[in-house]
């Protein structure tokens, strides 16, 4: 987790849907709307060192793969790689 001062305020518009999904989360882990928030931002838009990490967690959670030879191994990682969204 990423320990800076919080010093920048933003406004969002929620739909009710997102809004209760997003109290929910909260109450469910005993922390804030705000915390889910900032969580959600780092996992969807990891920072440097942090998006690689966020590139290797979703290739050891792919499914596993007959990769045959290594040049076919070599190929799926570039099409995850392609797939991939941080």
């Amino acid at each position: 987790m990423h320990m800076s001062r919080l010093t920048h305020r933003l406004q969002v518009l929620l739909d009710d849907d997102r809004l209760r999904r997003l109290e929910e989360a909260a109450a469910k882990r005993g922390t804030s709307v705000a915390t889910i928030v900032r969580e959600a931002i780092d996992d969807k838009l990891p920072a440097g060192d942090d998006a690689r990490r966020a590139a290797a967690r979703y290739l050891l959670a792919a499914p596993p793969i007959d990769i045959g030879s290594e040049e076919d191994l070599k190929a799926e990682i570039v099409s995850s790689l392609d797939r991939f969204q941080p």
